[in-house]
């Protein structure tokens, strides 16, 4: 036990220090977990040995996983989705699929099987990545966010569905047998599961939720109890827990449980990507590097150029196409969980799930620069993009609600918040504005209030130069990003050098920057707060009756905003 405790002790302080080094060069954490399994393994230091504790441990961090997924998510899920992400996501595993199998059979020599494997896991993208780094550049609300996450969730369903086909697969008996038997197994858990989650859990929830402490053990405790059955009935314990997830997502306090439950499932992957990591065998790294590469470059770019041709089918321009199609260029926690389970199955050997490791670093590391850069890597790659788009990309014509013909006076950039207040005043001056904004339903709610508004993203030139800068006399961008707002600038002042520019900064260095590049006036939120507050005193001095009348048209405003959906930043947030 002492033993265990040393291993797992300097496999996380590596693993630690890594995250640290690797969030420098903007990489996600579960590479650093992965290098830190390489370390500690018999590859280089050799410290860290296969063991059953160790292997439970790992096992558990994967049922935490997928208890996780499932509780995030519900019946609803595919309806919100959406026509489009689910046409896509599908499509994308299809076509994914049987390129990597040709790939992988004929170009590698693979047999049937791994090649089967192997095609089917690269074709699954990291949610958890791919959602961090949506949020980090406020991009989530935007149209291709929207379409990315659709599909993302498509995927994970996709993924659950294989999932609880391989870990059928091991019991004995003909492979027609084994499919009825499981279909039979599997239709009478979810009805069983269904019945509860209906007739017997909010009740029991409730009264369950009145203690903390109570609820998490519950939570726990029907993980495990599930796993225990589900393994009863043949499948592995980590569908189990994922069943115990969906079973609790129908309930109103999910999301708490999620909460309480996600920190304990982190500390339990970290031992599971470490124990993968230090599993991987190199005996045939010579060999396996030209095809991890291969397939890598595939996921790389063969994914994004999948995802535009199909949402260029669809109906949307290039751009929408490639920022979605950059954001599924690397392989999912469960493309790691499917081999992981087919090599327990019997299916596969322990250097297949070292191939799928290799190519999951590399897509891990590269993708990640995709996402972050995506816009600057669009704008040099666009004008070899043009049979990604139709002649008339119809699905993002819906969003634009405007007369083409008018000659706008202001051009508003971002409606959220602070052009909120500047919308009432562009109203009450009575100037002809158009409104522009990268959230879709931002932009339906304005149409149905009969506001011109058209969606689109700022920082893309082409959409700037059909936005009519020319003839327009005041352009104000409420978007605190300083690239975007740069490249308003530069284009305003090109195609009008007469026209006013009001932008938006949270940072003095940007204020300072803007202005000198030009622009007439700079908006800094939590500035203009406190010189709102002092003349307000100002006015009303310290008699605590003459604030009545702020404090009154202050709550009339707020009411408004949250009938808007509005929600003021988080503390260091950088939104709207």
């Amino acid at each position: 036990m002492e033993q265990i405790f040393l291993e797992l002790a300097v496999a996380i302080i590596i693993a630690t220090l890594l995250a640290i080094l690797l969030s420098l060069i903007k990489q996600p954490t579960i590479i650093s977990y992965l290098i830190a399994g390489i370390v500690v393994g018999p590859f280089i230091l050799d410290f860290v040995h296969e063991s059953a504790t160790l292997d439970a441990l790992a096992e558990i961090g994967i049922a935490f996983l997928l208890f996780i997924v499932g509780l995030n998510l519900n019946m609803n899920t595919l309806r919100e989705v959406g026509t489009v992400s689910l046409i896509t996501g599908i499509g994308q595993i299809f076509l994914t699929t049987a390129f990597g199998f040709l790939i992988c059979h004929f170009l590698f020599g693979f047999s049937v099987i791994v090649s089967l494997y192997v095609a089917l896991a690269i074709s699954f993208s990291s949610t958890i990545i791919i959602v961090k780094l949506l949020s980090d550049k406020k991009d989530l609300d935007t149209l291709y966010g929207k379409v990315a996450v659709g599909f993302l969730i498509v995927q994970d369903i996709v993924a659950i569905f294989a999932l609880m086909a391989v870990s059928s697969l091991g019991g004995e008996g003909a492979p027609a047998q084994v499919i009825v038997a499981t279909i039979l197994k599997l239709a009478g858990v979810i009805f069983l599961l269904y019945v509860i989650s209906q007739y017997v859990f909010p009740k029991l929830i409730h009264f369950l939720a009145r203690t903390q402490e109570l609820l998490f053990l519950f939570s726990i405790s029907w993980a495990f109890l599930l796993s225990l059955l589900t393994a009863a009935a043949g499948f592995s314990i980590e569908i189990g827990a994922l069943f115990a997830g969906i079973t609790l997502a129908s309930t109103n306090f999910h999301h708490e449980i999620s909460g309480k439950i996600r920190s304990l499932r982190d500390f339990f992957i970290v031992l599971f990507f470490i124990s993968l990591g230090a599993k991987l065998t190199f005996s045939s790294l010579g060999t396996a590097i030209f095809p991890a590469l291969t397939l890598s470059a595939f996921i790389l770019v063969g994914n994004p150029l999948i995802v535009m041709a199909l949402m260029g089918f669809l109906g949307y321009k290039k751009r929408t196409g490639f920022l979605a199609g950059t954001a599924v260029a690397q392989i999912s926690e469960f493309s790691l969980i499917l081999v992981v389970l087919g090599a327990k199955v019997g299916h596969l050997s322990h250097d297949t799930i070292s191939f799928i490791t290799l190519v999951g670093i590399l897509t891990l590391a590269g993708s990640t620069y995709f996402i972050i850069y995506n816009h600057q890597i669009y704008n040099f790659l666009r004008k070899h993009l043009g049979s990604f788009e139709k002649k008339l990309a119809f699905r993002e014509e819906q969003y634009k609600f405007h007369d083409k013909a008018t000659n706008y006076e202001v051009i508003l950039f971002g409606y959220n918040r602070i052009g909120y207040s500047l919308l009432n005043s562009l109203h009450k001056m009575q100037k002809k504005y158009l409104i522009v904004d990268f959230d879709p339903d931002t932009i339906k709610a304005l149409a149905k209030q009969g506001v011109n508004s058209i969606y689109g993203d700022a920082s893309d030139a082409e959409f700037l130069d059909d936005l009519g800068l020319d003839r327009a006399q005041l352009v104000i961008s409420t978007i605190p990003d300083m690239e975007t707002n740069m490249i308003i600038l530069e284009k305003a002042k090109n195609l009008n050098p007469k026209i006013g520019v009001i932008a938006t900064a949270h940072q003095i260095d940007e204020a300072l920057k803007l202005y000198e590049s030009g622009a007439d006036y700079i908006i800094m939120p939590h500035f203009l707060g406190g010189q709102h507050a002092s003349m307000i005193i100002e006015q009303s001095g310290v008699d605590v009756e003459n604030f009545v009348e702020h404090k009154i048209r202050h709550l009339n405003e707020l009411q408004q905003r949250r009938e808007q959906g509005h929600e003021h930043p988080a503390m260091h947030s950088h939104g709207r």
